[in-house]
């Protein structure tokens, strides 16, 4: 039995007919007929006398229909119980740069639609300070690329992102063909790159690659500053190592930037839903990670998030 036969025989009881009780729920007459059917064949007795002009309620029927409207108004005081009760608190939750170019904005919104009484408080910082703040218990949640500095968090695998050679088209040889769109780490040799520093997460994973690869990349600048670093290779003094989030808050960036794909199965960046233990979280933390969740694999799957692979849990 579900709620909505009983709304429906309700309905009908209480305006004496089916056809104008259809009009009224905006049904086609025979779905609601089939409901009441449904009903009556559960109960093993007829509710309603058909007639060629209405229809009135059997001895039981009329039994059922005062039951029936008691149950929906308790159903109806229990939603708005949930209502007024509804989530509320202040959660926080660490993004770095790039992964906040992509789902910030997303999950902003996303909060504001399923829990409009959590107050949000978003942090921007590069993953080694989140770490810290997470490990304070400055912050709920973070989504990090490394999780080796502290094993009482829960993590969950989030996505994988593939890095790309990020130049800019202006500062391109004119009258040439464009360069590759994929790369491989040894063909980055002779390019000048402008690269975080080791306080970066990314930093680390490409200064590992270069090592396997025995390449010495040509560090020209290190800037920890996203918008300063996509600055610098906007202004063509450098080229930069980063997934595709590093151009996302660009509306322009594919007649900006030119992408080339790094070709090498051991050089991306794993995005980790990092919190503390579900015991240290509140309703509304734990609502967030969800959230959070399903934000990023929305972004992926609608094909938001380029580049990225969703990664198993």
């Amino acid at each position: 039995m579900e709620l909505r036969q009983l709304q429906y025989f309700v309905r009908v009881v209480e305006l004496g007919s089916m056809s104008r009780a259809a009009l009224e729920l905006d049904m086609v007459q025979s779905a609601i007929s089939q409901q009441i059917s449904r009903l009556e064949s559960e109960l093993s007795t007829r509710l309603l006398r058909r007639a060629p002009h209405g229809v009135t309620p059997t001895e039981a029927g009329l039994a059922f229909f005062h039951e029936a409207q008691l149950t929906l108004r308790h159903a109806e005081q229990a939603k708005r119980a949930a209502h007024q009760a509804r989530l509320s608190g202040t959660v926080s939750v660490g993004l770095a740069p790039t992964t906040a170019s992509v789902i910030g904005v997303p999950l902003m919104r996303a909060m504001r639609e399923r829990y409009p009484d959590v107050r949000l408080h978003m942090v921007e910082s590069l993953s080694g300070h989140l770490t810290a703040m997470l490990n304070a218990r400055q912050l709920d949640l973070a989504v990090l690329f490394d999780t080796n500095a502290a094993r009482r968090w829960t993590v969950m695998p989030l996505l994988e992102e593939t890095l790309f050679l990020i130049r800019s088209r202006a500062a391109l040889p004119q009258g040439r063909a464009d360069p590759p769109t994929h790369l491989s780490i040894v063909d980055l040799v002779d390019i000048p790159l402008i690269m975080p520093t080791g306080l970066h997460g990314l930093r680390s994973t490409l200064d590992a690659a270069f090592a396997r690869s025995k390449v010495v990349p040509n560090v020209v600048q290190e800037v920890d500053s996203l918008a300063m670093l996509m600055d610098a290779v906007d202004m063509g003094f450098g080229a930069t190592l980063q997934p595709w989030a590093a151009v996302g808050r660009y509306p322009d960036a594919e007649k900006r930037f030119h992408l080339a794909q790094i070709d090498d199965a051991k050089v991306g960046r794993q995005n980790l839903l990092c919190s503390l233990s579900d015991d240290e979280l509140s309703p509304a933390a734990l609502a967030l990670r969800v959230v959070l969740a399903d934000t990023a694999r929305g972004l992926v799957r609608s094909g938001g998030w380029h580049g990225a692979r969703l990664m198993e849990q």
